[in-house]
């Protein structure tokens, strides 16, 4: 792909997009952007906000592994809200008032969850999450 251009996703939500490893657009969601930019400074000690290249490079080489889905092992209770993670074939986000399965529909409840799980949400994204960044939700996770 050359310099200058970029591909229109659509996912559910915001919160999908990160598990995904996309941030959010400086095009079309430009205030959104600059504040996850200032939450990835803030998450690893930079002195001035990240180029968008060098965020992109960093959640390029997290999300993929090959071409199959890069995921990492971490304990439910320590992620932040808005990790997304893999329990057998659900998919359920971390919300603030706790665990929702995802669908393509929606969020529904689900039983909380507890222990160690595939992480989908890549490393650097969660740092963000860690440092503050609030991602919009599809209004059924009721956030």
């Amino acid at each position: 792909m050359a310099l200058n251009q970029y591909t229109e996703l659509f996912f559910l939500d915001e919160v999908t997009a990160l598990a995904a490893g996309h941030r959010p657009c400086f095009e079309c969601r430009r205030k959104a952007a600059s504040a996850f930019a200032n939450a990835w400074a803030s998450a690893f000690g930079l002195e001035k906000r990240p180029l968008v290249a060098e965020m992109d490079k960093v959640l390029h080489t997290q999300r993929l592994n090959g071409r199959a889905k890069r995921t990492h092992r971490r304990d439910f209770a320590e992620l932040p809200a808005g990790a997304m993670v893999q329990r057998g074939s659900d998919l359920i986000a971390k919300t603030p008032n706790g665990a929702m399965l995802w669908s393509f529909g929606g969020y529904m409840p689900t039983k909380d969850i507890t222990g160690e799980v595939t992480c989908l949400t890549p490393p650097a994204i969660l740092s963000v999450l860690n440092e503050g960044y609030a991602p919009i939700w599809h209004p059924t996770a009721d956030v």
